[in-house]
């Protein structure tokens, strides 16, 4: 299936993600963002791009012959340019550390735009020195080795919270990550764009001594 095509690169400026839930909270989409212990490692970081899914369990031993990291190489080597990685872990509690610095050095080479997961990250100095937006419910030196494994890639999970299709649009930024379904992501990303559009004029008029009441009635933001 084709699917639609954005300009997140210049659409990551111009939106941010509180306007993007206020718009899915009044299209009837009230659980899109995800919960607040998932946090980027760098608040300067924004990223916008497409969801690659993968779920993890907790495992407690490695069968002798085996590759525990198999689906996670494979969904690595195959992101495209735009991919979120969106890594399913049961945070936020878990001791899963799916993510560290390699796998955001090949991210960042396959095109991909960031990672967000609701397990643990580490390595983060280096992840910061890449300036590879990443998303996390905590930070630990554990490996995931015996610990945790990628049971497969690209079907649906839940991730902080929230459901998470492969190819839903993901918004992060300071305040947090918001999911976008994307049957739904052309219309969300219009209505967030002229809501942007109205909070701007009402921040001017603000700035300009208005009282809140009028602008409120004016432009209907807050």
């Amino acid at each position: 299936m084709n699917q639609p095509q954005f300009d997140f690169e210049n659409l990551k400026n111009d939106l941010y993600t509180a306007v993007l839930s206020d718009v899915l909270d009044g299209m009837g989409y009230r659980n899109q963002a995800m919960l607040p212990f998932v946090r980027p490692l760098s608040e300067a970081c924004t990223l916008f791009g497409r969801a690659r899914t993968g779920y993890f369990m907790n495992t407690f031993s490695v069968t002798p012959g085996e590759n525990p990291y198999e689906h996670e190489i494979a969904l690595i080597d195959d992101l495209k340019p735009d991919d979120v990685v969106v890594l399913g872990c049961d945070g936020p509690t878990t001791r899963i550390a799916p993510w560290g610095e390699l796998l955001s050095t090949a991210s960042q080479h396959r095109g991909a735009v960031g990672c967000v997961t609701d397990g643990l990250v580490r390595d983060i100095r280096y992840i910061r020195k890449l300036d590879f937006p990443v998303f996390h419910g905590g930070i630990g030196p554990l490996d995931s080795q015996g610990r945790g494994k990628m049971m497969h890639y690209d079907l649906p999970i839940e991730c902080g919270g929230v459901l998470v299709r492969c190819h839903d649009l993901i918004f992060g930024d300071a305040d947090g990550v918001i999911v976008i379904p994307i049957e739904i992501a052309a219309q969300v990303i219009e209505q967030a764009l002229q809501k942007v559009q109205n909070e701007n004029h009402t921040r001017e008029e603000l700035a300009n001594g208005l009282l809140l009441r009028d602008v409120y009635e004016k432009y209907g933001v807050l």
